[in-house]
């Protein structure tokens, strides 16, 4: 069902889409763009050399020119709208897969995946005025996890010295380029609610009603930032080595990482629904369901289970573990009993990301 709700959604977003780009292209003409500087040109022959205030004339034009250009090009990226972004999203990171290539590293990949949100939604909040209320908050949003999530990824695979998930594939520039081309789409996906807000010309302001998908968020973000945060710590200690994490946030469900991540995209979806003012942009549901399907049935938990099992296919304590703890949502009872102090512990595997470029390109 979800996935019959997601192909809707693409399509929906597609014929949006697909009209305004063509009412883009169709505006781009030698005129506008190449005008000014076909003026200039015609313009010269006139400002001759010995006129009094001929180089300050040259020089006025000159700059005209080349406002009027940018202006131009602005203005039919504007129009362009979310094709604009996926083009800007898909160039960043094949810059990032060109980079790799040439340095011989799998350093960049998480780089340049949070980076590309952080684009994304900067970039969209700067060039389309007016800059709202609604606009700067669900941008926020966007900001902070990215910053979080990056950091953190980024600070891990230089401690371990490489990505193990490319070992195969970085000396494969093909192979290599489609996990970047991957990383891409999750960005644009991802933050088609943010894109749709931010690239409207008009909206709504922000309602008390708004403050639930806030809260959401910041909830799904500490989920996220704990669970991480305890199975940082937990693998440093030599204790552990070799042991599935039995602590904290991992005690409730097995997979607290990805339960936060799926939280907190919901809560910016929910932000940004009330600035909604088509119908069209309803679509953007897609975020949210992608990250879910992405995390619970292709490249997140379905990936970090199977590896679990494998390495802890005779131990008696993981197979009770898996068998009395729940895969994502916690049951009531223990959430409230670890409140009281009282949680007990189990163990969990899982890895340490969310639903980043690192889940959807492995």
């Amino acid at each position: 069902m979800w996935a019959r709700v997601l192909q809707g959604s693409a399509r929906v977003i597609a014929g949006f889409e697909s009209t305004k780009l063509a009412r883009a292209l169709k505006s781009i003409s030698v005129p506008r763009v190449l005008g000014p500087a076909v003026l200039l040109a015609s313009a010269r022959p006139a400002l001759g050399a010995g006129l009094p205030g001929s180089g300050a004339a040259a020089h006025a034009i000159r700059s005209w020119s080349t406002a009027a250009g940018a202006s131009a090009a602005v203005t039919t990226f504007q129009e362009m709208g979310l094709a604009g972004w996926l083009l800007v999203d898909l160039a960043i990171n094949w810059a990032g897969w060109g980079l790799s290539c040439l340095l011989k590293t799998d350093k960049l990949y998480d780089m340049f995946g949070t980076g590309s949100f952080l684009v994304l939604a900067a970039g969209s909040l700067a060039l389309t005025p007016p800059q709202t209320a609604r606009k700067v908050l669900v941008s926020a949003l966007v900001g902070v996890w990215a910053v979080r999530l990056g950091s953190y990824l980024v600070a891990r695979v230089h401690k371990i010295g490489h990505d193990s998930r490319f070992d195969d594939v970085k000396h494969r520039p093909g192979v290599f380029l489609f996990y970047w081309t991957m990383q891409a789409v999750w960005v644009w996906v991802t933050s088609l609610p943010v894109l749709m807000i931010n690239t409207a010309a008009a909206g709504r302001p922000l309602r008390w009603y708004d403050a639930f998908g806030v809260v959401l968020w910041g909830l799904g973000l500490a989920v996220e930032a704990v669970a991480d945060a305890q199975k940082s710590t937990w693998r440093q200690d030599p204790a552990h080595k070799g042991r599935f994490i039995n602590t904290g946030l991992w005690s409730l469900c097995r997979h607290p990482n990805y339960l936060g991540e799926m939280a907190l995209w919901w809560g910016v979806f929910f932000t940004c629904v009330g600035g909604f003012t088509q119908l069209q942009q309803a679509a953007s549901v897609a975020s949210p369901l992608f990250v879910f399907l992405v995390l619970r049935y292709m490249s997140g938990i379905p990936i970090q289970d199977r590896q679990a099992q494998q390495r802890w296919a005779n131990d008696p304590q993981y197979a009770a573990y898996r068998a009395a703890t729940p895969l994502l949502l916690p049951r009531p009872s223990r959430v409230l009993a670890a409140l009281a102090g009282s949680g007990g512990s189990g163990g969990a595997p899982g890895s340490s990301s969310s639903c980043s470029s690192k889940d959807v390109a492995q």
